[in-house]
């Protein structure tokens, strides 16, 4: 069946603006998108509306049309986020799709906003002292995407306890990113790494800045790569709560963005001259077990519905 008719969504402009989500998704979220054909049917449209519309603000922030201004246009989305949450029609297909998401999941306001603030602090250069610091930034930038998903993927108890989780698995993801583009957010005036746990291996900015092999810069790497791994162990705890159905998708996304890590050691932590890619082989050798079993699943089976 068709994952919009799963989802009971027959209006030809819902239906047109969640295509779009899922083009979007498609094609700039290669790990996140083949981990949502792992979701229910009726469940992946909303997972694509809300992965369109970060991607809407992301893009905005990091790669702006030639002589637009982002603050502008992360103004406009606000404004379209008002009209969601008034009750309005939006005139762009991600909110449109978006509106529609979060009236039937009943996602806050307050995580949009906290989503649009941090995004609006990538506007001016970039540069965070302590993880404590960097603690807000993550808060608007990553936690709030595993919440907003929370109420999407479904939960066996009250959707509070499974949160801690959903919160690990947006920072894992996050902290993923930062490490895999050290390099690409340099060139936008970005450092993420916090610069008090750089500077206890002996490493700066103007250090990173030179791209070149340093054992120094290994090392704190290496640091940060464990320190990862941490978040994703607390992101895989939080899995047993979601509704059976929606694991798959979890643990599958959990496994493919780990692997970036395995790339960032394979490379010998160079990821200011190259970027750590999964490769397609294991991203196929991951996936397609469980997409086998949700093809039969909606094939020979019924299932039950997604708790929230």
């Amino acid at each position: 069946m068709n994952e919009l008719d799963a989802a009971g969504i027959h209006a030809p402009d819902l239906r047109a603006a969640y295509t779009e989500c899922r083009r979007i998704n498609a094609h700039y979220g290669r790990t996140f998108f083949l981990a949502t054909r792992l979701l229910p049917g009726r469940a992946r449209p909303a997972a694509h509306a809300l992965y369109g519309f970060a991607r809407m603000a992301d893009e905005l922030v990091d790669n702006p049309a030639p002589g637009s201004d982002p603050a502008v246009g992360l103004d406009r989305v606000g404004d379209l986020v008002d009209v969601v949450f008034a009750g309005g029609t939006p005139d762009d297909p991600v909110l449109v799709a978006l509106a529609d998401t979060v009236r039937r999941y009943g996602i806050s306001r307050d995580l949009f906003d906290a989503f649009l603030k941090s995004m609006r602090m990538d506007l001016s250069p970039v540069e965070y002292r302590t993880f404590a610091e960097l603690g807000e930034y993550m808060y608007g930038s990553a936690a709030v995407i595993g919440l907003q998903m929370l109420p999407v993927f479904g939960t066996v108890g009250a959707l509070a306890d499974a949160e801690p989780g959903a919160i690990a698995l947006g920072e894992a993801f996050q902290l993923t990113n930062f490490l895999r583009d050290v390099g690409e957010d340099l060139d936008r005036g970005r450092l993420y790494l916090p610069l008090t746990e750089l500077a206890a291996f002996g490493v700066s900015r103007s250090l990173l800045e030179e791209r070149r092999p340093d054992p120094r810069i290994r090392a704190a790497l290496a640091y940060f790569v464990a320190r990862t791994r941490a978040v994703y162990r607390r992101a895989e705890a939080g899995v047993a709560l979601l509704c059976p159905e929606s694991r798959p998708c979890v643990r599958t996304a959990l496994t493919l963005y780990e692997g970036i890590l395995d790339e960032i050691v394979a490379l010998d932590y160079d990821v200011l001259t190259r970027r750590a890619v999964v490769p397609k082989r294991r991203r196929l050798v991951v996936a397609l077990p469980p997409l086998a079993a949700v093809w039969a699943r909606e094939t020979f089976g019924g299932g039950r519905r997604l708790r929230s």
